[in-house]
């Protein structure tokens, strides 16, 4: 009997992740791996014809927060629509495990606060008390199967609340033996399969009931000791989000250090541990290159022996508005007093001309706020001129003089004024977008320089997270649609570059040597794309997250297969139904310290 293949992709264009020239092959694919990559003449189960069509690698998220979701649903959209193929969750130091049965609560509040997740939905939705240690989350995780494979971090805000209790939700000094239990339990976390720790710094991070996130004020003896597990366990990243990455944040009462101020803190992390360090790295207006100091910084430090990875998003962090989410009036008397109603209800109730003038007659409250989000409602009147429409087809670089300011001046209208009427469009299921970080001269040119640089990695998508704010899980696609393909405002950049900073470099960075790349031997791990036809879908609001809570969505159209371990599990932008994809556990590699100076 003959052994056929399973599939074979045949004469697409392969850029195959390593960063080298594309080129025209087959590829063939048997038992979940790629056997072939070159003419290929064996009889196949199945052929997928990709002529005039990229076959790359599945792309590697680094940077998501499924860390509930991954308990209770298999799709992990819009991820998997995005031909994400592995993601990487429990960033910025927020994660579900360890947890002692009493403290759940405690952690729901730090996620919804700091991740924008509605707490109703992880209260419900996930299987408390089935875990309590951070290798028996693995555990449940490991028991199910998924559209994609999926690894985690262990995150500092649940290590440090567990062990400190109290002390260490309120951001107090850990104790040495604090600090002996917090290393030990990242440790048993890692040879348990965690991928790597994370941690956040900035005040920016916090959680419902206002307190920033455990590990926030964290000392240089404390993150040393927690790096150190990463050199015991010989794996893992250490990833960060250190004070500044969002601004000054004065309305919150003021970041402690700027991004450059802490990375001597990161470089001895690294070298101290041996493992990479990946941080955030974004464009403010507060200080239009910072940024550069940071990329300038890395390279000097990675020169010297550290690992340091600044991690970018290839456009602005897209901050939405839209009715039925965050808007500049939802806090104003007479909107609350309708904010119950049904979408259409409320729509209507808002077109009437005396609800409208008393709307904009109002005034906004003065306290302050106590999360991140409610913080960007603030700035949602100040950031008019930055404030641009997704509708079809979309435009994350567009012109300034498309701008909701701008328009209104145009018409000769107030611009809050013109910002109410633009809300109720599409009775009212209309979405905008405040294009800020990486956006400063109102351009990409930033994002551009960040990407080109040796020592980033891409990622910041937070898919998963801020489901009513934030929906950055299309960025893997941007990539393509944007910097491949559409742009108009400055020079792009080549397919092959792109491909590696989505596969190969970020399976490199993250030690998944069985992935990232288009090669004999690799896992089956691919994505078949019409280039030409690639689109990001305007944004859409779902209410299908446990008790209906709300989530922003953002799909693709022009992948027209995805495999993941050799099993097709999207084909022509639809889900099959497959679920091929398990729990990623991280795995030891040799790692040895590296001596200061």
């Amino acid at each position: 009997m003959v052994d056929v293949l399973d599939i074979v992709i045949k004469g697409g264009t392969v850029v195959d992740g390593s960063g080298a020239p594309a080129f025209v092959a087959d590829v063939a694919v048997r038992d979940g791996r790629i056997v072939a990559v070159g003419s290929v003449t064996e009889e196949a189960a199945r052929t997928i014809d990709a002529t005039g069509l990229l076959v790359t690698p599945g792309w590697v998220d680094v940077h998501t927060h499924y860390d509930g979701q991954v308990t209770w649903d298999d799709t992990m959209e819009s991820s998997a629509e995005h031909g994400v193929t592995t993601l990487v969750m429990g960033n910025c130091g927020v994660g579900f495990a360890p947890v002692h049965p009493s403290d759940t609560d405690a952690l729901i509040d730090l996620m919804e606060g700091v991740e924008d997740i509605p707490g109703s939905a992880l209260s419900v939705g996930m299987p408390w008390g089935t875990w309590e240690s951070f290798a028996e989350y693995l555990d449940v995780i490991d028991a199910r199967e998924y559209a994609l494979d999926v690894a985690a971090h262990i995150a500092h805000g649940p290590v440090r609340f567990y062990v400190m209790g109290e002390r260490g939700a309120a951001n107090e000094d850990a104790t040495a033996d604090d600090i002996a239990a917090m290393s030990a339990i990242v440790e048993d976390a890692l040879r348990a399969g965690a991928v790597g720790f994370s941690t956040s710094r900035t005040i920016g991070h916090r959680a419902k009931s206002g307190r920033p996130v455990p590990g926030t004020y964290a000392a240089e003896d404390e993150l040393l000791a927690l790096g150190d597990a990463l050199r015991r366990a010989g794996h893992g990243v250490f990833e960060a989000i250190v004070a500044g990455t969002i601004g000054a944040l004065d309305g919150l009462g003021g970041e402690r250090a700027t991004p450059i101020e802490e990375l001597p803190l990161l470089d001895a992390v690294s070298k101290a541990s041996g493992r990479p360090v990946t941080f955030t790295t974004a464009q403010l207006f507060e200080d239009p290159d910072h940024w550069r100091l940071i990329l300038d910084a890395s390279a000097e430090a990675n020169a010297a022996g550290a690992q340091l990875r600044p991690q970018v998003i290839p456009r602005s962090v897209t901050i939405m508005t839209s009715l039925d989410t965050y808007h500049l009036f939802m806090d104003r008397p007479t909107y609350l007093e309708l904010a119950h109603l049904p979408l259409a209800e409320r729509v209507a109730e808002l077109r009437r001309p005396e609800i409208r003038e008393a709307i904009l007659g109002e005034a906004d409250p003065t306290e302050a706020p106590t999360d991140f989000s409610r913080a960007i409602v603030k700035v949602f009147i100040p950031a008019l001129p930055l404030t641009f429409s997704l509708a079809e087809p979309v435009q994350y670089e567009p012109r300034m003089e498309d701008s909701v300011w701008a328009q209104a001046l145009a018409q000769g209208k107030d611009p809050v004024e013109h910002m109410y009427d633009l809300l109720l469009e599409d009775d009212g299921t209309a979405f905008y977008a405040l294009l800020g970080s990486n956006y400063v001269g109102g351009n990409l040119d930033a994002c551009r320089e960040m990407l080109l640089h040796p020592d980033t990695v891409t990622g910041l998508g937070d898919a998963g997270a801020h489901v009513t704010l934030i929906s950055d899980c299309s960025a893997s696609t941007f990539h393509l649609t944007h910097w491949a393909r559409d742009r108009t405002a400055g020079e792009r950049l080549p397919v092959e570059l792109l491909v590696r900073k989505l596969s190969g470099a970020n399976a490199e960075l993250y030690g998944f040597a069985d992935r990232g790349t288009v090669e004999v031997g690799k896992r089956a791990d691919l994505n078949v794309i019409d280039l030409e036809r690639l689109t990001i879908k305007s944004p859409e609001l779902r209410h299908d997250l446990p008790t209906g809570a709300a989530r922003i969505m953002q799909g693709a159209e022009g992948y027209v297969a995805t495999l993941v371990n050799g099993v097709v599990t999207r084909d022509h932008d639809q889900d099959t139904g497959a679920r091929p994809g398990r729990l990623a556990r991280g795995t030891a590699v040799p790692a040895e310290p590296v001596a200061a100076g």
